[in-house]
């Protein structure tokens, strides 16, 4: 008989198993307290434009922290199951797909609500928990659809705006499109920065331009979609995030998905970091979303991990961090129905739309 994961203990009690010496320094988290049950709302600050210029980035370390990442930190049995779990709950599930119907965004909502089958989630003795995504997240067309099939759930609705995935349409119109979907009903708004700003290095622009999309949201959540993979270089990952939450973004996330290279552990090093920094400034918190190419439970348990060592166990929740993803969720209940019944099921056994 298989023990029963634990998914509330996961933040305190279920750190990874490590296979490092006990010799090595322990990364030390922020030292600030946050709340477990609610975080204010990142405002912003004054662009610095002077500390954001003087950001740099060692590559050769990065390489070297993130290398460290799948190779000496693993979790087993139970405990694989409680972390697969929790991220069943930081999952947005997405379809951002031309050929997307309503009747494939009301499928996806669907399985938002009821992410695990009856029986993976009786033998994991979870059925009472109600476990449910993080969000849905759809186009902006959409978004009436999505909240109407979520109505009652609590699952927020988020939607990609200005111009995803290249955001290159006229700001007016950029602007538009989130008062749009804030008018439709999305909770949690996806902006896409302008990439030229950053590899011209004109951060006035972008700041001004973010601080434009945050007022346009209002009380809806802002994430910020990077698009790590055509910064060129670290130091313009590091130097964006930090002016996106300077303007005001409530999370800062790697990509659209749409890019030939998008989340990897990298780049949500060098993000994490800013995170931390900027939290340490000015004591808000701002979360992470690694979207992009995360298909496996293996690549979401590393980025738990790396959450975990760098930002603390408060960062393991919803509001703080989620996956952007669409075929996590099917590798993830393989592996939870793996460990109750020692077989692995065809994907067809866990459906998608």
């Amino acid at each position: 008989m298989t023990a029963k994961p634990n998914l509330e203990s996961i933040p305190r009690g279920a750190a990874p198993a490590t296979r490092e010496s006990a010799s090595r320094p322990t990364l030390v988290p922020p030292t600030r307290p946050l709340p477990d049950d609610h975080v204010e709302r990142n405002p912003g600050t004054p662009l610095d434009l002077d500390f954001v210029r003087s950001i740099r980035v060692n590559r050769s370390a990065v390489e070297r922290r993130s290398a460290t990442i799948p190779t000496r930190r693993t979790v087993k049995k139970e405990w694989q199951a409680a972390w697969l779990l929790r991220a069943i709950t930081l999952i947005d599930l997405t379809t951002l797909s031309g050929d997307d119907t309503p009747g494939n965004v009301r499928r996806l909502c669907a399985k938002a609500r009821h992410p695990l089958r009856d029986d993976v989630a009786e033998s994991l003795g979870v059925g009472e928990l109600g476990i449910k995504v993080g969000a849905v997240c759809v186009y902006h067309s959409l978004v009436k659809t999505a909240v109407a099939a979520l109505d009652g759930s609590g699952i927020p609705v988020a939607a990609v705006s200005t111009g995803f995935p290249a955001g290159l349409s006229p700001i007016k119109q950029r602007i538009e499109e989130i008062h749009a979907s804030v008018a439709d009903g999305a909770k949690e708004i996806d902006i896409v920065i302008t990439r030229a700003h950053v590899l011209t290095g004109n951060y006035e622009a972008l700041y001004d331009e973010v601080r434009r999309f945050r007022e346009a949201c209002g009380d809806a959540h802002m994430k910020a979609i990077l698009a790590t993979g055509e910064l060129a270089t670290l130091g313009n990952v590091a130097r964006a995030s930090m002016v996106a939450m300077q303007a005001g973004a409530d999370f800062i996330k790697t990509s659209t998905g749409k890019e030939g290279v998008n989340a990897t552990i990298p780049f949500g090093l060098v993000m994490d970091r800013m995170i931390r920094e900027y939290f340490e400034q000015t004591g808000y918190a701002v979360g992470f979303k690694p979207a992009g190419g995360i298909r496996t439970a293996k690549t979401a348990l590393e980025f738990l991990f790396l959450m975990k060592e760098e930002l603390g166990d408060r960062w393991l929740k919803p509001d703080l961090f989620r996956f952007g993803a669409s075929s996590l969720l099917t590798d993830i209940e393989r592996q939870l129905e793996h460990f109750t019944t020692g077989r692995y099921a065809a994907a067809h056994r866990h459906p998608m739309p």
